[in-house]
């Protein structure tokens, strides 16, 4: 671990969801306790942060005074049904999220092929019916390949095979796909709709969605070639539906997000934001810097994609412009932690990646311990 903390005494805890294993407000107050245990007198401002991922919700629900989470139950990844929420802000604004409706932690095991996003647009539909007047998408953490096909069709699209059938939902069900009809798409909100991701791969080809997130889903080298294969010809037929505009927006930077659901919601008439600076703007992490000694950040593991635009980088350059160090803190780090006045490695605490991953909330908990320790 490195040094360099002095004379603390105002801290924001602003960590992302450690995947799987503990949320951003789980890490946050793992973090705080152990950093009081150590420094009880010291002011600590927990700010959840998340990417468009897992715990987007939580990281805004925690944040806004008076967000108030919308309870629904959707279908899930391969349609058992799910109950979860979406959040409604106090402005009027609606935040959905992929990985609590059509997320990878909601299947076990994994269907590569036949997990969809239906629910994940059964959750904006419900939103729009409460009547919101925007709406923030956050993408990430999706079990499927679809495309967005299956949050199209939620919405109201048609996607047929040759006898005039719907096709089965997943991106299996793409490969009976005959024509394409948006004409029945639910119109945006007023104040439209804004796309919260971390990654700018495209639909196709060796960055797509398959080739680079099919692995994560469950897929084998043969599963990609066909995932690839399917997505490619509902582009095709979506470039009809829409005008010519689906070969464009499958090429489009972070249209490959969440299994290319960032295509589907492209498609439908949303733009693209970035996912963590949005996130930090919206629950107010720059006000909350002002004035802070120290700003400690994190998520599961730090590696070479943590610099494009991962929250614990977001955070960090926020942290920087306004003169204020920033330790790092991740399960695992396996690139070089530039920019942070100090890291640690849960997996260096406990011994193995393993220990730290069977009780994060214990080792989250050390490694405040041993910021607050090294303050110098």
């Amino acid at each position: 671990m490195n040094r360099g903390i002095q004379r603390v005494s105002r801290v924001v805890l602003a960590p992302d969801s450690f995947k799987g294993t503990a949320s951003a407000a789980d890490a946050a107050a793992a973090l705080a306790a152990g950093w009081r245990s150590v420094r009880p007198a010291d002011e600590l401002v927990v700010r959840p942060m998340a990417d468009g991922g897992e715990g987007t919700l939580d990281a805004f629900a925690s944040a806004v005074p008076g967000a108030t989470r919308m309870p629904i139950t959707v279908r899930g990844p391969v349609s058992a049904p799910v109950s979860t929420h979406w959040l409604l802000l106090p402005d009027g604004t609606g935040v959905v999220e992929l990985a609590a409706t059509s997320g990878i932690t909601l299947l076990d095991p994994l269907e590569p092929l036949d997990a969809h996003s239906a629910g994940f647009g059964e959750a904006i539909a419900a939103a729009l019916d409460h009547g919101v007047d925007r709406l923030l998408l956050a993408l990430g953490g999706s079990a499927s390949s679809d495309g967005g096909a299956g949050a199209l069709v939620a919405l109201g699209a048609r996607l047929l095979d040759e006898a005039g059938r719907p096709v089965p939902l997943g991106n299996r069900g793409l490969a009976s796909l005959a024509s394409v009809d948006l004409s029945g798409l639910r119109p945006l909100p007023a104040g439209g709709a804004l796309i919260l991701g971390d990654v700018t791969n495209p639909l196709l080809g060796p960055l797509g969605a398959a080739a680079v997130f099919g692995p994560q889903k469950g897929a084998d080298a043969a599963t990609v070639e066909l995932l690839e294969a399917n997505l490619a010809g509902f582009a095709r037929l979506t470039a009809d539906a829409a005008a010519g505009s689906g070969d464009r927006l499958a090429e489009s930077p972070g249209a490959g997000a969440a299994g290319g659901a960032g295509f589907g919601l492209l498609l439908w008439g949303a733009e693209m934001g970035g996912g963590a600076a949005l996130i930090a703007s919206t629950v107010g992490l720059d006000e909350a810097i002002a004035g802070a000694d120290l700003v400690i950040t994190g998520e599961g593991r730090f590696d070479g994609q943590s610099e494009a635009g991962k929250a614990p980088t977001v955070v960090a350059g926020l942290a920087r412009g306004a003169g204020v160090p920033t330790a790092l803190v991740a399960g695992a780090i396996t690139a070089e932690p530039r920019g942070f006045a100090a890291s640690v490695a849960l997996a260096g605490l406990a011994g193995g990646g393993a220990a730290a991953m069977a009780e994060p909330l214990r080792w989250l908990e050390a490694a405040g311990v041993e910021l607050a320790r090294s303050r110098g």
